[in-house]
């Protein structure tokens, strides 16, 4: 049976290592979000703020379900596909809407309408569906305890 101090070292280094990956994920969908608005902004959708961060969202949502679920959280899974994908969705909706609220709130209700300010708005939005989806993943969606590899076998 393995130290307390053991124990904790071993759940900071999957906290950690989950930190690590879940950014990872995340610069790759910060990237096809704000990537995807600002391509839909300045072409088929220039008028659509909202909607285009919507579809934008979206799309990240999908390329963040699919690194999280087969990298960052891999050794969390063991929930049948079906609810964890309802989860993980939903989770995602409630990220959405804050992002998409704060572009909204700065468009539509402070006026600040230029690129520069709906970029500023998504970057914010987008940072604090960070946080929340971070806490909802862990907490609700690959809530089950990781499987700790033997850190008595690891050298120090």
């Amino acid at each position: 049976m393995p130290s307390p101090l053991a124990r904790l070292r071993g759940a900071v280094d999957v906290l950690y290592r989950e930190m690590i990956k879940f950014g990872i994920i995340g610069a790759v969908s910060f990237v096809v979000d704000l990537g995807g608005a600002n391509l839909l902004w300045h072409t088929v959708l220039p008028t659509k703020i909202t909607t285009a961060k919507i579809i934008s969202g979206a799309a990240a949502t999908l390329v963040a379900w699919l690194g999280n679920r087969t990298w960052t959280f891999r050794h969390r899974r063991n929930r049948p596909v079906g609810h964890e994908v309802s989860l993980f969705f939903g989770v995602n909706l409630i990220a959405l809407g804050l992002s998409t609220a704060v572009l909204a709130i700065s468009h539509y209700g402070l006026d600040f309408t230029g690129r520069l300010a709906d970029n500023v708005a998504t970057v914010v939005g987008i940072g604090i569906g960070t946080l929340f989806r971070f806490w909802a993943y862990r907490r609700f969606v690959f809530s089950h305890e990781p499987i700790v590899e033997d850190v008595s076998a690891t050298p120090r």
